[in-house]
């Protein structure tokens, strides 16, 4: 097989990327080279920025492709920017859209690709919409191979993935554990998730790849496991060796007291439950079982963030936001006591 990623660096793309690699295919990627260091020697690097589309044409001028995916785009000129580079110069294209298009409030917390796409409360995932929306019209109307992908909340061993967090990631977060302090949970912390390592993700991905049976077909990967966010944190408690000590707070309150996106990443996002029924990819991929339970996933995240000091981006801002959440949460208790 012989495919174009567009990135192939990224949380999601990373696993697919050595995956391929490690299985002899033909793999290409098309990215500016700012995190290409720990590639497979046999991936073929094209160096461009995928919006410079007069280089992209000039690069992939003499190649044609089994599959091409992008793994970066969100905005639905940049897909319209790709059907003018690869219509006729792939036999599949696959857009990495999100579950977080899937209609908010959530009719049914059961969620499959039949679930209505709405989300009112972030843009980001409006655009989402407007992309697949897109896509699905070139495919009805000039035949495009279109697949489009919707990952849940997918991590990998870089990042600890939570609910409540700051612009600089997650270490701060963890920090907080590792010193004692309390963290934020968001609502009461029973809402469900699920938590999708990057390599399960991965053979999901893989599978569909050159499946004549995914073409004009979206396609949702995330692991069968649920959890409730409050068993979330205490699994990265846990892998960190400390004893949590959780504060809820309303979603509805730290959307409201922040300057972060927490209405889109909460009220549009996590703090929904959400259960998903992977049936559709696993008709598509026989086989198909995400195998990376959560606290064993999780463990290795948390150790490999500790032996690698890069990884660990303070965000003193968000700390101190934290602690003026925590004590105007403690104030109001105070003073409804009396």
């Amino acid at each position: 097989m012989k495919a174009l990623f567009i990135g192939g660096t990224g949380i999601i793309s990373s696993a697919i990327t050595t995956q391929l690699a490690e299985a002899g295919c033909e793999l290409y990627l098309l990215n500016r080279g700012t995190r290409n260091g720990n590639l497979p020697d046999n991936v073929k690097l094209l160096q461009a920025d995928i919006n410079d589309e007069a280089r992209v044409a000039e690069l992939i001028r003499e190649l044609d492709f089994d599959v091409v995916a992008d793994f970066i785009a969100f905005r639905p000129e940049q897909l319209e920017r790709d059907f003018r580079l690869f219509n006729g110069k792939t036999k599949q294209f696959v857009f990495i859209s999100s579950a977080s298009a899937y209609q908010k409030p959530l009719s049914d917390y059961r969620v499959s690709e039949s679930t209505p796409l709405a989300n009112p409360y972030w843009e980001y995932s409006r655009n989402k919409i407007a992309c697949e929306d897109y896509l699905m019209k070139q495919y009805r109307e000039h035949r495009f191979p279109i697949t489009i992908v919707r990952p849940s909340h997918t991590y990998d061993e870089r990042s600890i993935p939570l609910g409540v967090h700051g612009r600089n990631g997650s270490w701060q977060v963890a920090k907080r554990m590792l010193a004692n302090k309390p963290v934020i949970i968001h609502g009461d912390g029973t809402s469900l998730w699920t938590m999708t390592h990057n390599a399960d993700f991965a053979k999901g991905f893989i599978g569909l790849m050159g499946n004549l049976h995914a073409i004009g077909e979206s396609v949702q990967i995330t692991s069968d496991e649920t959890l409730t966010w409050n068993q979330i944190y205490e699994a990265i408690a846990d892998a960190l060796g400390v004893k949590l000590q959780a504060v809820h707070v309303a979603s509805s309150f730290l959307a409201a007291c922040s300057t972060e996106d927490y209405t889109g990443g909460l009220i549009g996002d996590k703090a929904n439950s959400v259960v998903f029924d992977n049936a559709k990819l696993k008709r598509l991929v026989p086989g198909f079982v995400a195998t990376t339970r959560f606290d064993q996933g999780i463990k290795q995240t948390v150790d490999y963030i500790l032996a690698h000091p890069e990884h660990q981006k303070e965000d003193p801002a968000f700390d101190q936001w934290c602690d003026r959440v925590i004590d105007a949460l403690n104030g109001a208790i105070a003073s409804v006591k009396g």
